[in-house]
């Protein structure tokens, strides 16, 4: 039995011509389902809450980040229910670190023929996080973003480039990383559970959601003319290599500036007094179809 929880309208539509295929393969092999629909904000959380606390056992989640993102904040009953992803959003960006393929068939297959995995999430103290969490620059890309018509991976990039190309001021923000604090002014700071956001952003290039830390990536401040070149590392999944970067894994980051700030959350923007964010281990599970030898 499987609880399908969904965005008719995400991903332009994708959402609904994926769930049209999964009723064709659930029916063809007599596998029981129920669906939750939901096109308001907040409503696939609630979708969740309502499935699990109507019994739901599994339940798969048909969208991008941000509908992954609603799910993991209407997520209880660890201990006894499963998480299936059909990657159908504009980003995709967590599937895409678990390996999960945008083509719906071969997704289904990481459901019904894979096992239930453990996965890492992120704590924060206003919400669940699944991919990244961050502080800095990219507040302002997806602002611009927000103001887009067409959401898409383009629309996107082109936010950021705006973005870069407005950047004035660094972010000033202590981190304070396995008990060590550290004063930065810069970009970015970011602590992922996946490897990418925005679509082909790789921002933490090296991460493992199943090893239980967090890649902390912290990028300090660029002058003018080596802003070219640290997009170029972004954009070739190379800024672990770039000169003014710092990373680091742990089990949880803390960033403070001193004043309210805004927090990126999965692509979901979050006023906060502080950056507070830790994994969490072996809770989540995911059903997934996973190669042996990663998972030894």
């Amino acid at each position: 039995m499987f609880d399908i929880v969904y965005n008719p309208v995400a991903g332009k539509g994708k959402a609904l011509k994926a769930l049209a295929v999964i009723e064709a393969e659930f029916n063809a092999r007599g596998i029981t389902y129920r669906k939750h629909e939901s096109t308001h904000r907040g409503g696939i959380k609630e979708a969740t809450e309502q499935a699990i606390a109507g019994g739901a056992k599994n339940i798969l989640a048909l969208g991008g980040d941000g509908t992954l993102h609603e799910v993991i904040n209407g997520f209880s009953n660890f201990e006894n229910v499963n998480l299936g992803i059909i990657p159908c959003g504009t980003g995709n960006d967590f599937a895409s670190s678990l390996g999960i393929s945008e083509k719906v068939e071969e997704a289904v297959a990481h459901v019904l023929e894979g096992a239930p995995t453990y996965v890492d999430y992120l704590e924060l103290p206003f919400c669940r996080g699944i991919n990244v969490a961050s502080y800095g620059i990219d507040v302002d890309v997806l602002r611009r973003y927000a103001k887009k018509k067409n959401k898409t991976k383009g629309a996107y990039m082109a936010s950021l480039i705006s973005s870069i190309l407005h950047y004035k001021k660094p972010y000033t923000f202590t981190a304070e990383i396995n008990g060590e604090s550290e004063e930065h002014a810069g970009f970015i700071a970011a602590a992922g559970n996946g490897k990418r956001f925005g679509g082909s952003i790789y921002i933490c290039p090296e991460a493992n959601p199943y090893d239980g830390l967090l890649d902390i990536v912290t990028v300090d401040n660029v002058k003018k003319l080596g802003i070219p070149g640290a997009f170029i590392k972004l954009l070739k999944k190379k800024i672990l290599n770039y000169k003014k970067t710092k990373f680091t894994r742990a089990e949880s980051l803390r960033v403070t500036t001193g004043s309210p700030m805004v927090v990126n959350v999965d692509g979901e923007l979050y006023n906060a007094d502080e950056f507070a964010v830790k994994v969490v281990h072996n809770a989540l599970r995911i059903w997934l179809k996973r190669p042996e030898e990663e998972k030894a």
